[in-house]
Order: C-alpha cells, then structure tokens, then sequence
C-alpha cells in the first residue's frame, strides 16, 4: 500500500511541477501571440470576416448552406461551403468574445501543432536539444499562414495523423484506426484532409518499393504496405461523411488542377525567397533533401517519398510549406540525431558534442512529460495580454477600418468595386445588407467574374465596360492601384473619402459608368 501511495504522490507531483516542454508551448503561443504584431497578426488575412458570417449563419438556420450568401455578380448561384465545422468553430468563438476569441482559438491550435511535432521528435529519439533547434525553423517558415482561417485545423490534424502513423510504423498500434474516422472529421473543416491520404499512398507506395529492393523483408513490406492500403481505403470513404458527399471531393478536384486558381491565387504560387520566413524554408529544404538522400542510402524508400514529394509541392505552392516542415522535420531530425549519437560516442567526455549530447539525453524526461501548468500558463498568457493588445478589428495597415466606419451605409447600400481582401471586410462589418464583387471564394468565381476582378484590379482597358456590366457605382481601392489613378478626376466620378491605405470613389447617380 506504501508503495502504491508513493507511486501516487510521484505522480501528482509529476502533474504539479511545471515541465521543461510545458514552458516551451506556452514560450512558442507568447512569441506567436505576444510580439510584434501579437494577436492582430493572425488576423492579417481578411478571409476570416467571410468564414465567421459563414459559420453565423449555419449557427442560426442549422443547415449548411448551397447557395451563395454575399455576393451580387453570382447572387444565388450554387456555393460548397466545404469549411462549415471550422467557420461554426471560429463563429462561436467569435460570439463568445469576439475577435480576442478567434485569435486566441487560432493561436492555441498553433502553439498545439508544434507541441504535438515537437513531441513526435523526442518518440523518433532524438535529442530534446536537436528536437528544440529543429523546431524552432519549423515553426518560422510556417509562420506566414498563421491566420485565423481554417487551414489552421490542417496543419493541427496533420501533426495528429503524422504523429499516429510514425508511432504505427515503428511499433504497430491500434491507435492508428483512429485516422479514418479522424479524416471524416478533418472532410467537414477543410480541405486538406487529401492530405492524409496524399501520405498513406505515399507509405503504400514506399514500401511496396523497399518490398521489391529488398526479398529478405518483402513479405513484412508488403504486409505492411497493405495495412497503410486499408488504411488509405477507410480513410477515403470515412471523408464521403460530409452534407456534400462525393461532390465535395469533385469540387475540391477541380479546384487544385484548375490553371486558372493556380496562375492567380498568391498562395498557390511558388515561394519567393526573400524574407526571413522564406530562409527558414530554405534551410529545412536543404535539410529534408539531405536526410532523404541518407533515406535512400539505407533503402528506406518510404519515409524518403515522403520528403521528396512534399518538398516538391512545398516549391509548388507556398501553402504548402506548414505540411513540408510536419512530415521532413521529424525524419530529418532523427537522421541528424542518430549520426549526432555515434559522433558523440567517440568524442571525449569534455568535448562539446558529447556534453550537448548527454545534456539534452538528461533532460529528456523532463521534455517528455506535460503537466497541469501548461493549461495554467496558456491561460496566464491569455489573461496577462494588455487590453491594448486584443484586436478590436482587423489590423488597420491593411484594412480600410476608417472607410468603412464612416461610410458604412453608402457602402452598404452601393454596388461596390474593392479587393477580395477588403470585401471579406465589408463582409465582416456590413453583411447581410452588403453584397461584394468579388471576395477570398476563388473556388466559387472562378474564371468567369475572376478575370474582369483581375482587370479592374490592374486597370486593363476594359474597365469602364466592367464597371457598366456589373453596375458597379462605388469604388473602395488601395492607394496603389491603377483603377484609382484612372479614377481621379475622371468626368463622372468623384472621391467620397481618402486615409492612407485606400481610397472610395462614388459614380455620380446620374452619370454612366463611363
């Protein structure tokens, strides 16, 4: 009885004593959340506006709905709002406290990913201290698609397969039936739950390959490449579990292979390789090829197709980049740590490489537990936040909040001409009586009113036809733009409010809009 009172009393205090990995979460949410441009920062894509009304109003009628609900150039057409559970996610939090609310539901989902493949990398083995550096670029070049959008629920539920199936694959595991009724879960928050899948027929694959290069251990390959198959299989149907069934996985198709989304839309662009972020890329980059090459080497087939193919649609499309850093980090950084180990080994025992070594081999335990302060800590860093720091609206050195307030019903009641950024503002503030042009649904406009949006964006020499099309009687556009050039001083229009970063221009109401 002693004994079960003592093994009692170690793990209260276990639970009680905060953990070296509990101070890291909360050190990953305060540098997120807490610095630079803090909460407001996850708020810097205007995207957000439209998935809250969204999920407002699925909150409200208790259906999803099928056709468009703020658009006036494709009133009423049909709409997959294929992110319902995330926008009724990020909606509740929204009612229960506003924008602080989806910040904080953004930057805990965040600060959770990286615990979860930080956590994955001490599992693999490696050491707390490579495990920490690694993690570190991981988290940076990911850092530009830290917004409250429902990506977010991608990168968390991928860390939470990935980590399932790395543990499967190293000892086998009935958690890992757990994947397909989490991929139906993951079909109704967003898209890239085709991840999942992308990685199960990826393993499949691999193996199947490391079968064949190596007969000793065909037959456990192949076994195990048929486990990962059923597994690919289940996890395919589970995802049919959604209020559009098989159309969604038609849509979502024809959205990534369509030339046009991929020629226009910034995020599905290549990287540009001139900011901090982008380096931090680069260098996890450099790392995944060299650690699927030592793969390779060692005819581990499987785990290098992994690397390899992310690294390519991570250099395809820069949204990409969060999923690259989950599935290349861990398996570098175990490459890394089993050469650091040998190296190690035959170093003297003052020697930098063995202290570090045995350092962080010490502290592992204390990185491998979380305790009940990393709740209480999260819940510090929340509550110590300066009023100053919570985010009444969208950063207003992107958005045209003053506009907007001021001319809130002349907005409203207009057809207007503005960003697809801004109008999932004008969403945000003004919906249901404002109606927008064009907004962040490029999957919904398609080529049709997406190229006349490109035109008037670029000041093309339609225009004015465009403008008459749509009827379109207000103009609010970045100062930047050459529609705003066009527009001052132009017969028939006149400049309603101007501030520093945009500009709204009204079509006298008695004047064509030529």
């Amino acid at each position: 009885m002693a004994a079960i009172g003592s093994k009692a009393a170690a793990s209260w205090r276990l639970l009680l004593v905060p953990s070296l990995a509990d101070l890291l979460v909360v050190s990953i949410a305060v540098r997120l959340c807490l610095t630079g441009e803090g909460w407001a920062g996850l708020l810097s894509d205007g995207d957000t506006g439209w998935h809250i009304r969204t999920g407002q109003w699925i909150l409200e009628q208790g259906r999803v709905p099928d056709t468009d609900l703020f658009s006036f150039s494709r009133a009423g057409e049909p709409w997959f709002a294929w992110e319902w559970l995330s926008d009724v996610l990020l909606a509740a939090m929204h009612d229960l406290w506003g924008l602080p609310g989806v910040t904080v539901l953004a930057g805990g989902l965040v600060a959770i990913s990286a615990a979860i493949l930080f956590r994955l990398m001490l599992k693999l083995g490696v050491n707390p201290l490579l495990a920490a550096a690694a993690l570190f670029p991981a988290v940076t070049a990911s850092s530009i698609h830290y917004l409250a959008r429902p990506h977010l629920f991608t990168i968390l539920l991928l860390a939470v397969s990935y980590a399932i199936l790395l543990s499967d694959r190293r000892s086998r595991s009935p958690w890992v039936w757990l994947l397909p009724p989490l991929a139906a879960l993951w079909a109704n928050l967003h898209a890239g739950f085709l991840a999942l899948l992308a990685i199960l027929a990826l393993l499949s694959a691999g193996l199947v390959i490391e079968g064949h290069l190596d007969p000793e251990r065909r037959e456990g390959k192949w076994r195990e490449a048929r486990r990962y198959g059923i597994l690919f299989a289940a996890a395919s149907g589970a995802t049919l579990i959604n209020p559009y069934g098989w159309s969604l996985h038609s849509h979502v198709f024809r959205y990534l292979s369509s030339d046009w989304i991929r020629n226009t839309i910034q995020e599905f662009q290549s990287p540009s390789f001139r900011s901090e972020n982008m380096l931090h890329f680069e260098f996890l980059l450099l790392a995944g090829l060299i650690a699927s090459g030592v793969l390779l080497a060692r005819k581990e087939i499987a785990s290098a197709l992994l690397i390899v193919a992310w690294a390519h649609m991570a250099l395809s499309s820069v949204r990409h980049i969060p999923l690259f850093g989950i599935v290349s980090v861990p398996l570098a950084a175990e490459a890394v740590s089993r050469w650091w180990e040998q190296v190690a080994a035959r170093k003297p025992e003052r020697s930098a490489s063995r202290v570090l070594w045995t350092l962080g081999a010490d502290l592992a335990p204390s990185f491998r537990r979380h305790s009940l302060w990393v709740a209480v800590l999260g819940a510090a860093a929340v509550w110590l936040t300066p009023a100053s720091r919570w985010p009444q609206d969208f950063p207003a050195m992107l958005f045209p909040s003053d506009i907007v307030k001021a001319e809130s019903s002349r907005l409203s009641a207009a057809r207007v001409f503005t960003s697809d950024q801004w109008a999932n503002y004008l969403i945000y503030h003004n919906w249901p009586r404002q109606r927008v042009f064009f907004d962040g649904r490029s999957d919904f406009y398609g080529p049709g009113v997406g190229d006349d949006y490109l035109k008037l964006m670029t000041g093309r020499r339609e225009w004015e036809a465009i403008l008459r099309k749509y009827d379109i009687n207000l103009a609010l556009l970045p100062a930047g733009w050459p529609l705003a050039s066009l527009l001052e001083g132009r017969p028939g229009w006149r400049k309603v409010r101007e501030e520093k970063v945009g500009v709204l221009f009204e079509r006298f109401p008695s004047a064509p809009a030529d």
